[in-house]
């Protein structure tokens, strides 16, 4: 496949490029400690706390509620997850609240995310499509060294992935066609919807995204543009 038509290069953030889940399972530990709770459910909590990402985003997706960012998501899950870990929510300061949800500000990213985007901007406007919102990007770029030309995604686009607008408006905010813009995932179902609208798809694999027993998007599962085996790799195949 040609890269010649491609202008942009646009990416999932949580799990292709950062880990989320060794990254808030890292301060959930410190949370649960303090909380006089089992640190060593720490990766547990993590899960249960993602597990809720999508039902959240969901409800928005389906006009049931109107566009509300991730931070405002993931905090109203927050509070949701902490009694199955024993927690009164009651007995918790808010302060500790609010650090313990900007952990998903703070993930660090893979040894070859920052290396590879880097690679990449020296050709193509790179940006995050991300369900994260603005705020929450320009944090992780600051905290990772993610070298971003823009911050675009779903509160640029007002609607979440995998819904068309969110690639669509992605592509206009851009000056570009679908065509010129390839989306690069860890995940399947998001090189899906992409195409479905037109853009370009790169697969690269996280095989620990979800833990040593992860069973999900382990391999590409779609007739994607390319297939890289990480960012540096996908670079060699775009052409940098």
């Amino acid at each position: 496949m040609s890269s010649m038509d491609v202008k942009a290069c646009v990416f999932d953030v949580f799990g292709t490029l950062v880990d989320w889940r060794g990254g808030v399972a890292r301060e959930a530990a410190a949370f649960l400690q303090k909380h006089g709770r089992n640190a060593q459910d720490a990766e547990k909590f993590a899960d249960a706390w993602r597990a809720r990402y999508q039902p959240a985003m969901q409800r928005v997706r389906s006009g049931e509620r109107p566009f509300t960012k991730l931070d405002v998501l993931h905090r109203e899950n927050l509070e949701e997850v902490l009694p199955e870990f024993g927690i009164d929510i009651g007995q918790v300061a808010a302060a500790d609240l609010d650090d313990l949800n900007l952990a998903w500000h703070r993930l660090d990213p893979w040894p070859d995310t920052v290396a590879g985007l880097t690679r990449l901007k020296s050709k193509y406007i790179i940006a995050p499509l991300s369900n994260g919102n603005v705020r929450l990007m320009i944090d992780m770029a600051k905290h990772g060294g993610l070298p971003w030309d823009a911050i675009l995604g779903a509160e640029v686009a007002r609607a979440y992935k995998p819904s068309p607008e969110t690639y669509l408006r992605t592509a206009e905010v851009l000056s570009l066609s679908p065509g010129e813009v390839c989306m690069v995932a860890a995940h399947n179902s998001d090189l899906a919807a992409a195409q479905k609208c037109g853009l370009k798809t790169a697969f690269i694999p996280r095989l620990h995204e979800h833990g040593a027993s992860q069973t999900t998007d382990l391999k590409p599962e779609g007739t994607w543009d390319w297939t890289a085996s990480d960012l540096v790799d996908l670079a060699k195949h775009l052409g940098v």
